[in-house]
């Protein structure tokens, strides 16, 4: 049910096409006086200096209907800050940053049965190269499982490389995920993307600023990248160069105060440089999905276990057991008086820790004299 009036989608749809996101001048005014007015004064050209800097040059131009058809048709709908459905805590930050490029939106086109407000409760960013790497890939396909797993949102923008593997991975275990695009949310782009972003839609969202038939560009790109930041509660670069739309999705995300995480790489590896500066300048760095949820769930609340090792036969002994362990040889067998000697140990307490050393395999024992145990193929 649409909880908003047919005046407000209509001023909303309007003001979602006249001015080129983001418009923080446009965003100020509806806030302040309202939809509907802030529609009228643009209309009339009734408006500040910097809003008539954002509006003049599309102010005259009235879609509202086509839009709001052309959305029906597309399987999408207008969203706006009236409805409840609409994410006001994430959003809002947007506004309260005060910086003029990270605008809130004065409206979105949405196309899925999720619910934004609710998919941005445990909403997280995950953002990387185009050019991935399959290392890359693997790690996004695996962070977004596991968040989606655990009831987190994946957020990302569905383009080639990390996102798009990071969407799969989440669709791969059936969690909800966030798309959000640099065009109209009808058109499919990238177009290599097209069976992927229906896939998005059927269960979860589809989302942009710009209305029906919008088509991508350069910065576009950019700018809907701090809605990637401002729908999430933290943002992971699994991959990324030094000047990216990743890290400044990070970038946008430190501004808005939200943790980045960051995934490293080789450090010969170009699309890792970006990752590698992110957490000079203070990222958490992650490797496993478990750290990522531990870093950005309560605190306490996903304690990420140490991955297990390599176990070895001599993980066992206690300290003395080491000292002779370390001290036998490989070659030619020692009494225990030259044990105790090269250990450091006293006799007696060398006679308990061989008795253990070779119930353990590990030493032999030969004419009175002992030597390690060659180790089999494949041993500790």
């Amino acid at each position: 049910m649409n909880a908003v009036s047919a005046e407000v989608l209509r001023a909303r749809a309007y003001l979602s096409r006249v001015a080129e996101p983001p418009a923080p001048g446009l965003a100020a005014l509806a806030a302040e006086v309202g939809a509907v007015e802030a529609a009228e004064r643009v209309r009339r050209g009734e408006v500040s200096e910097r809003v008539a800097t954002e509006t003049s040059a599309r102010r005259a131009v009235d879609r509202v209907d086509a839009d709001l058809a052309a959305a029906e048709a597309a399987g999408a709908r207008l969203l706006v800050p009236e409805h409840p459905d609409w994410p006001g805590d994430p959003l809002g930050d947007l506004a309260a940053c005060g910086v003029p490029d990270l605008a809130p939106p004065v409206a979105l086109w949405v196309r899925g049965p999720g619910s934004l407000a609710r998919m941005c409760l445990r909403a997280t960013g995950v953002v990387g190269a185009r050019a991935a790497t399959g290392y890359g890939l693997h790690v996004a396909a695996e962070f977004g499982a596991g968040l989606a797993d655990g009831d987190h949102t994946v957020v990302s923008g569905a383009a080639i490389g990390i996102d798009g593997a990071a969407h799969r991975g989440a669709l791969g275990v059936a969690g909800p995920t966030v798309a959000v695009l640099a065009c109209g949310a009808d058109r499919a782009y990238p177009l290599a993307h097209q069976g992927l972003l229906a896939r998005i839609a059927d269960t979860g969202l589809v989302v942009s600023e710009y209305p029906p038939g919008g088509v991508p560009a350069r910065h576009r790109f950019l700018v809907r990248n701090r809605l990637i930041a401002g729908l999430s509660a933290a943002t992971v670069v699994v991959e990324a160069g030094l000047r990216s739309g990743a890290t400044r999705t990070a970038g946008d995300a430190a501004t808005l105060g939200r943790p980045v995480l960051a995934v490293p790489g080789p450090v010969t590896s170009g699309v890792s440089a970006g990752c590698h500066r992110l957490v000079r300048e203070g990222a958490v760095l992650v490797t496993r999905v478990e750290e990522v949820l531990e870093a950005i769930g309560p605190i306490g609340a996903h304690l990420a276990a140490d991955p297990p090792g390599e176990q070895r036969a001599t993980d066992a002994l206690d300290p003395v057991g080491r000292l002779v362990h370390d001290a036998l040889p490989a070659r030619e067998a020692r009494e225990v008086g030259w044990l105790a000697r090269e250990a450091g140990v006293p006799v007696g307490a060398v006679r308990v820790a061989l008795v253990d050393l070779e119930r353990r395999g590990l030493a032999d024992h030969r004419n009175g004299r002992w030597q390690l145990r060659p180790m089999r193929a494949g041993g500790g």
